[in-house]
């Protein structure tokens, strides 16, 4: 049976709680440590997802940093 893959809107929003600041002041990074270990797997899911549409050219890599939180 093949899983069927979240939706990118779903995958943004989810990659949104796995943003913090880094020790370096004002930066912000996805950290999946923050992510307990039973979801882990949809937040891997999620990044495939959104990084897919990135090499499609659906998305840049700016545009999906500034949509998850990062910029």
């Amino acid at each position: 049976m093949t899983e069927k893959l979240p939706s990118f809107d779903d995958c943004i929003n989810l990659l949104r709680n796995a943003v913090k600041y880094s020790n370096i002041d004002k930066q912000k990074h996805l950290d999946l440590s923050l992510v307990d270990a039973l979801e882990r797997r949809k937040y891997q899911q999620a990044l495939m997802v959104v990084q897919t549409s990135v090499i499609k050219g659906e998305h840049t890599q700016e545009e999906i940093n500034e949509l998850i939180g990062l910029l």
